[in-house]
């Protein structure tokens, strides 16, 4: 009897406070057979599930789980309009899942589908945080201490935090930054981490679109001094062309795309070598699909892999980018998040990977080897707040993207 979709549902949880997770569970009508997918857009995770159950079941049920790449496509082709987050999210989902179901259904663990792998791990970086420069230098220590060689400096958050803002009377509520303060700081904080933690260790640091062109480019020339891994999302992708002057005024190594939705916003940017590495969320262009052809496409460019990995990526979707680092030979670094550390995550999920060394490892059991305890994902309602720091304002209370 032949393999086919018998039901597709999402399921709705937030085992970590603050990080509505989606999981697309496609079950078929061989006994025990299901495969689980990574749909998580934490911002609005409602319209993904509304998308995942009322479009993409009654478009599912009664085909092939294992005819990933033509499902992709009807998936992708089928509401005419096409490569937003919301849908993306929801065929991702659908996506992930098809491939658990192929892996387990052939008893091979997902990597072994696409080549099989070129390392046994992959290398991971944290994220240090601190209100001071020595503070920073001091959780970085931490994590070198505890055998990671990559480390994400930040001081104070995203744009800094500052003593005081003059902000006008009666200004909004919001997240209020001093472009022009964090600017100043970024520096110092990079000095003291170096002159603390040495030059053994790889430092990373995430601009979030923060910054003008020209202050971004200021900010580049401004850090070179201390051999950056990279820098992240200098710019939002409203201006990717001024990439192409940030990497003329600046040696400093780039990571651009997490906001990315369609694989081909990446072309310029790769064709024309304006950045280093693609910080894309797999789940925001459609799934494991195309981010396994995002990768190939980088590869003859010399641009590596930084597949986004924060706490709003599910479980589920951190396998899926490991597994994509297993096999990809132009990878780069994976972002990490420690959900493995965490007893709510640990209860809900199993199969999870580990880390060792700085290293992150994935089991070998057949698909992603991640499994979901639905009773226990109950627990964990997701809510609707609003995230507070993505009402991000400049000093005069204009409101600026997060």
């Amino acid at each position: 009897m032949s393999t086919i979709i018998k039901s597709v549902k999402a399921i709705a949880t937030a085992p970590q406070r603050g990080c509505n997770l989606v999981i697309v569970k496609i079950d078929t009508n061989q006994q025990g057979l299901y495969g689980l997918g990574c749909a998580t857009f934490t911002q609005r995770h409602t319209p993904v599930v509304t998308a995942v159950e009322d479009y993409m079941e009654q478009l599912l049920v009664g085909r092939d789980p294992t005819n990933v790449e033509d499902n992709w496509n009807v998936m992708m082709n089928s509401s005419y309009w096409r490569n937003g987050p919301v849908l993306n999210n929801a065929i991702s989902g659908c996506d992930m899942a098809m491939w658990d179901i192929l892996g387990k259904e052939l008893g091979a663990p997902v990597y072994k589908l696409w080549g099989g792998k070129v390392r046994e791990a992959a290398p991971v970086y944290r994220h240090a945080d601190g209100l001071t420069p020595e503070a920073v230098a001091e959780n970085v220590q931490k994590y070198i201490d505890a055998g990671y060689q990559y480390v994400r400096c930040q001081m104070g958050g995203y744009g800094g935090r500052t003593n005081y803002l003059r902000t006008p009377e009666n200004s909004p509520d919001g997240m209020y930054f001093d472009a022009l303060s964090y600017m100043r700081g970024v520096p110092k904080m990079f000095e003291a981490v170096r002159r603390i933690c040495g030059e053994e260790v790889e430092l990373l640091h995430d601009i979030h679109e923060r910054l003008t062109p020209i202050d971004a480019i200021r900010l580049a020339k401004a850090v070179e001094p201390y051999r950056l891994f990279f820098l992240e999302d200098a710019l939002p992708p409203e201006m990717g062309f001024w990439f192409e002057k940030l990497r003329d005024a600046a040696a400093v190594p780039i990571a651009m795309g997490e906001l990315y939705n369609n694989p081909l916003e990446y072309m310029p940017m790769i064709q024309n070598r304006w950045i280093d590495f693609v910080r894309c969320h797999i789940s925001q262009i459609g799934g494991a699909t195309p981010a396994r052809k995002l990768a190939i496409i980088c590869e003859p460019f010399g641009v590596r892999t930084a597949w986004h990995g924060p706490g709003d990526v599910s479980p589920v979707g951190h396998v899926a980018n490991l597994h994509l680092d297993l096999v990809t030979p132009n990878f780069g670094i994976q972002e990490w998040c420690g959900f493995e550390t965490r007893p709510e995550i640990q209860e809900v999920f199993t199969g999870l990977p580990w880390i060792k060394d700085g290293h992150a490892f994935v089991n070998d059991k057949p698909g992603w080897g991640i499994d979901i305890d639905e009773e226990k994902a109950k627990k964990y309602q997701c809510t609707n707040e609003q995230p507070r720091w993505l009402l991000a304002r400049l000093p005069d209370g204009t409101s600026v993207k997060a």
